[in-house]
């Protein structure tokens, strides 16, 4: 059982969803120009520290990328870059994964922080939305 955005989780997200092609996903008309963006996490109070968890798009595919990131305000160069970034806390971001926080309401609490192009925000969540059937083994297999 892997731990939520350890190195292990993430490698095994990104095998989850190597072979899917998004390429008739219509992110375009939410604002992700040729289907190419990258949506940024500012997660904040992990077990191993902050967090920067980037969601990037490319050609149709998905890719997950988490370092370690103290006190990071901003994303590394390199990929496209990020046209939205959200700050929260790594519980809230484990709250949300296990579905037990709603995202809507965790901002509308304060909670989580948004930066950037909210279309772009919607094009991630519409492409995580479509790799739901092939996420639902890593996360029943997640621990927190």
């Amino acid at each position: 059982m892997a731990r939520f955005y350890s190195p292990e989780w993430v490698d095994e997200f990104n095998r989850e969803v190597a072979d899917l092609d998004f390429s008739d996903v219509d992110t375009t008309a939410l604002g992700a120009k040729n289907g190419t963006f990258a949506v940024a996490q500012l997660v904040h109070g992990g077990p191993d520290g902050d967090l920067l968890v980037t969601l990037s798009a490319d050609a149709g595919r998905l890719h997950l990328n988490v370092s370690l990131r103290p006190g990071a305000e901003e994303p590394p160069a390199g990929g496209p870059p990020p046209a939205v970034t959200i700050s929260l806390s790594y519980e809230d971001a484990a709250a949300m994964s296990r579905g037990d926080l709603d995202p809507a309401e965790a901002l509308g609490q304060g909670r989580v922080r948004v930066r950037g192009d909210l279309a772009v925000l919607v094009a991630g969540q519409t492409l995580l939305a479509a790799a739901g059937d092939r996420l639902v083994g890593l996360q029943a297999s997640t621990t927190y």
